[in-house]
């Protein structure tokens, strides 16, 4: 990262690397399987027994604050439920990763400013939880809405904070786990942008990491002025809405305002993991990584000495292209932090890896092998680019 990027993070309160938390977390167990995706403890119930117990909690982060000014700028109450579908999604995705696909109960947790955020806001938001547990229902996935928290915290809370906790449970001899990543593997990466059959228009990729870079970088001004909630006041004012465009400019190559581009909802993989799954069976997968936090470098914590090669990945979608151009971030930087057209990526046997690439396709999402592994001194990602070559 450059002195410019660092600067840029630090005066925004972010971190691309998370630096801090990894460093925090260290020492903590890491559960009965290290390097799988998901923390996995024994089953509570029965500690000796062949289930294990998995928690997760994530949520839409200031991807909801980028909602409010769009609710605000347009009455658009649709981008609410969105935000519910990210804050599942970042969850029940990492799940997908670990092999849990199924009996996943799910609790949300909502804390808001009551002076800004209205109760409709609140029903967008349980109602569009609702929606996205149906619509999984309808594709073969349980989940189970639990309840969960709205608290009125306007003396912390500028906007709205939209969070989830979910739980499930599994058969020890199903994980999914990463310490099975070998030299040989392929990798075969399912695209995060286009128009999954599910989804109800086109998803320009984002999911819900890069948020407070991406919306800074990308719009102007003007949201600063109009709605002084929307963002921290600590920050250097030459770092907020630094951008050129409005929320309601059409992006020309798919039609979408800039601002509904990048609220497009988290795509979940779970129809398509689950039928490959339902295929292959758990143990054909060698592992899998959800590239959230860390982007295209997330791999590299869930490997030993091994070198992730990603060199056939997707061209970048217009999105990531345009926040690139806006922000003149590094091209380096940027697979780190965004990423960059796809969010799913599958480790297996070449010879299984046309089984997960059709199941993607029959929902209408691309997806190819972009890469390979081999052996290497340390836990390595190199990606071959049509930007550069860069090695992290």
């Amino acid at each position: 990262m450059n002195k410019l990027d660092s600067e840029r993070y630090a005066a925004r309160g972010v971190s691309s690397s998370k630096e801090e938390v990894h460093a925090a977390i260290k020492n903590e167990d890491k559960g009965l399987f290290p390097k799988a995706f998901c923390k996995i403890i024994p089953d509570p119930a029965d500690p000796e027994g062949e289930d294990c117990f998995l928690m997760h909690a994530d949520g839409a982060g200031t991807k909801s604050s980028l909602a409010y000014a769009y609710w605000r700028e347009t009455g658009d109450m649709s981008v609410w439920k969105g935000i519910s579908q990210d804050a599942i999604v970042m969850n029940t995705d990492d799940l997908l990763c670990v092999g849990a696909v199924n009996g996943i109960l799910l609790s949300s947790t909502i804390g808001r400013n009551k002076n800004l955020i209205p109760g409709e806001v609140i029903a967008a938001l349980i109602q569009g939880s609702a929606e996205f547990v149906a619509k999984m229902a309808s594709l073969g996935i349980n989940v189970t809405l639990t309840g969960g928290e709205t608290a009125d915290i306007g003396d912390l809370v500028r906007t709205v904070v939209v969070d989830s906790t979910v739980t499930a449970r599994m058969k020890r001899s199903e994980v999914i786990d990463n310490a099975n990543i070998r030299p040989g593997d392929v990798i075969v990466a399912l695209a995060s942008d286009g128009k999954a059959t599910y989804e109800d228009e086109y998803n320009g990729g984002m999911g819900s990491n890069g948020l407070t870079s991406a919306r800074h970088d990308v719009f102007a001004h003007y949201l600063a002025e109009k709605y002084p909630e929307c963002y921290d006041h600590l920050t250097d004012d030459k770092y907020v809405f630094c951008g050129s465009k409005h929320l309601t400019d059409i992006e020309p190559e798919t039609g979408l305002t800039y601002g509904k581009l990048m609220l497009s909802p988290t795509r979940t993989y779970a129809p398509v993991v689950l039928d490959f799954l339902r295929e292959l069976g758990n143990n054909a997968i060698h592992g899998m990584v959800h590239c959230t936090g860390g982007a295209q470098t997330k791999v590299v914590h869930f490997i030993g000495n091994l070198n992730v090669v990603k060199d056939n990945i997707f061209p970048t979608p217009v999105l990531f292209r345009t926040i690139q151009s806006e922000s003149g971030t590094p091209w380096e930087e940027m697979y780190k932090v965004f990423n960059m057209g796809h969010r799913l990526e599958v480790y297996l046997g070449e010879k299984d890896a046309q089984s997960v690439i059709e199941a993607s396709e029959r929902y209408g999402i691309s997806a190819r092998i972009v890469g390979h592994v081999e052996k290497a001194d340390r836990p390595t990602v190199t990606l071959a680019t049509e930007y550069g070559r860069f090695v992290y």
